[in-house]
């Protein structure tokens, strides 16, 4: 159970690590586009299968994701939990895989060339992916009680 539960850890570090450092490939991608002249075409980054963003999109934030999610329900199974609190941190994690999700189109608009409020958004998906981490850990960590709310809906 404990080497169950570290792969989950260890993957879910590697999935938010890249999670985090996608959108920053992206905002300086989006940068540069704005800043260098349109004749310069040598300096330009990669597109398509060959870009960096989608490199570590493809080879390493989403295989992680699978993984971290794998192992997660696994753990979840194994120790067969029903609480509150592993509700709640089910629905933080739909929510980061919905943040995979807009982060995998915003790498398509980049290799599209569309950059335009490409910086904006891509500082909005840091900001969920850290808030959303932050609050995971903060409901692993601190277990909340069930609320009376929730519990006379049960």
């Amino acid at each position: 159970m404990l080497w169950v539960l570290s792969l989950h850890i260890m993957t879910l570090s590697v999935w938010t690590a890249a999670a985090l450092y996608v959108p920053i490939i992206l905002a300086n991608r989006a940068r540069q586009h704005r800043t260098l002249p349109a004749d310069k075409s040598f300096i330009d980054t990669p597109r398509g299968i060959d870009s960096i963003a989608r490199f570590v999109f493809t080879h390493v934030a989403t295989p992680a994701a699978i993984l971290s999610i794998t192992a997660g329900t696994a753990v979840f199974l194994i120790n067969q939990s029903h609480h509150f609190w592993l509700l709640a941190k089910l629905t933080l994690v739909t929510f980061l895989c919905i943040g995979q999700a807009l982060l995998g189109l915003l790498i398509i608009r980049a290799e599209r060339g569309h950059f335009k409020y490409m910086t904006a958004a891509c500082w909005g998906l840091i900001t969920l992916f850290c808030v959303l981490m932050i609050g995971i850990v903060w409901i692993v960590l601190g277990k909340p009680a069930t609320p009376a709310w929730v519990e006379s809906l049960l």
